[in-house]
């Protein structure tokens, strides 16, 4: 169920965001409107967007094989490693060969080509869902205090960067989610997954309860923003008022992404 709901929510953004012309203004909006943005913000984005190359990537696949290696498992392993490698095979040829985006609205340059989904943001959810996978259950509150902030940075970066756009990105957290659910159910129907009996641990409570307040301020945000932005003065709404909801809408798609797939392997491992 989470596999086909990722999937459909990566269709309906892909057709609301680029098969309307309205869809395509409002993000072009936001991309006009990033112009405005700190310049220390930029730099921070391009930063942190030019540290995920192949080598880092291969890495990251090196780091989430060993750790299933250590803990001799195997069928995490494949499971989390297939995660991140099928994720980037998906999105690159939806990007490349098989989403098109028709010119409904004036643009130029590089903006008129097809960016959905994004691969940045993909990797960064699928490694945080891989890892969310391989590392065992009492160690799962550590990964996420220092990996889920960064995936979910990373989404918001794409913006900020200009590299691509809202629905770029949450059609990568779509897809991403919908691969790693899969992989999931590929484990469970091989009997792999078990169920952690102990104590509950009050950080990781913590945490996550954090995190989920964070998700629901930062969609309530985005909805404030463009809601009263859009319903004054429609399509021709302010573009910094219009990035600003963009980059709050990327933010909660990554978090509500990360925490669905976290609330399915709950107590698993």
């Amino acid at each position: 169920m989470v596999a086909a709901a990722g999937f459909v929510f990566a269709a309906v953004v892909y057709v609301l965001a680029v098969l309307t012309r309205a869809g395509q203004t409002i993000e072009n909006a936001a991309l006009r409107g990033a112009d405005q943005d700190d310049v220390s913000e930029t730099d921070a984005a391009w930063h942190a967007l030019g540290q995920i190359t192949v080598y880092s990537l291969a890495a990251a696949v090196v780091a989430v094989a060993l750790v299933g290696v250590l803990r001799k498992r195997w069928d995490l392993t494949v499971a989390a490693v297939g995660v991140i490698v099928a994720g980037q095979l998906v999105v690159q040829v939806l990007k490349r060969w098989v989403l098109p985006r028709p010119g409904l609205v004036e643009v130029t340059g590089g903006y008129a080509h097809n960016s959905l989904p994004s691969g940045h943001t993909t990797i960064a959810m699928t490694v945080l869902f891989a890892a969310i996978i391989v590392v065992p259950w009492k160690w799962r509150g550590v990964m996420l205090f220092f990996v889920l902030p960064w995936a979910t940075a990373i989404g918001q970066y794409t913006l900020t960067a200009k590299w691509h756009r809202l629905s770029d990105t949450l059609a990568a957290d779509g897809i991403a989610l919908a691969i790693a659910a899969l992989a999931s159910w590929w484990l469970q129907r091989k009997g792999s997954l078990t169920v952690y009996t102990g104590p509950r641990r009050a950080g990781r409570v913590v945490l996550v309860v954090f995190w989920s307040l964070i998700a629901a301020a930062t969609l309530a945000l985005g909805l404030i923003l463009w809601g009263f932005s859009l319903a004054g003065e429609g399509l021709d709404a302010d573009e910094w008022v219009v990035y600003l909801g963009a980059g709050t809408f990327a933010s909660a798609g990554s978090l509500l992404a990360a925490l669905t797939f976290l609330a399915c392997w709950r107590r698993i491992h």
